[in-house]
């Protein structure tokens, strides 16, 4: 069985973040190549940091993924480290691609993001969320995520 709990010190934790991004003005760019990009760049981010990416998912103006994280890692720093790195690639692997998209301002992510931790909510009911489509999935859109309720069905 899995361990649910990490320990560390005189800690004992599981936290574990849903987190979404969203391209500056909802340009649907994360396809093809640049969707395999940053997906892999948050994984290596992940892996310098020792966080633990358990699902991965972009759709063409976002992406979804589940974190798990340390006590002492705040949000707002793991999102703004990862925005600040994937723009920098991006802009260095695509760069005429991107000028054209943001009229060479060194931009690529919305200012804002969406991040919830999961609490009791099972793993697998976040990762059926980031891995299947919302209307397939009978889950609720990207907007009205926050009013989802998984234990009503």
């Amino acid at each position: 069985m899995e361990n649910r709990y990490h320990h560390h010190n005189r800690r004992k934790y599981s936290l574990k973040v849903h987190i979404v991004l969203v391209t500056k003005y909802r340009k649907q760019i994360l396809k093809g190549h640049i969707s395999d990009d940053v997906k892999q760049k948050i994984y290596d981010i992940a892996n310098v940091y020792g966080y633990e990416i358990l699902a991965m998912e972009t759709d063409k103006d976002h992406i979804h993924f589940l974190l798990g994280c340390d006590t002492t890692d705040r949000v707002s720093d793991i999102v703004g480290m990862i925005k600040q790195q994937t723009t920098y690639y991006l802009w260095q692997k695509y760069p005429r691609f991107l000028a054209k998209c943001y009229w060479q301002k060194r931009i690529f992510w919305s200012d804002g993001y969406f991040a919830c931790s999961i609490g009791e909510v099972s793993t697998a009911t976040i990762r059926r969320y980031i891995d299947s489509p919302a209307k397939a999935s009978g889950f609720p859109p990207l907007g009205n995520i926050m009013n989802y309720d998984p234990w009503q069905s």
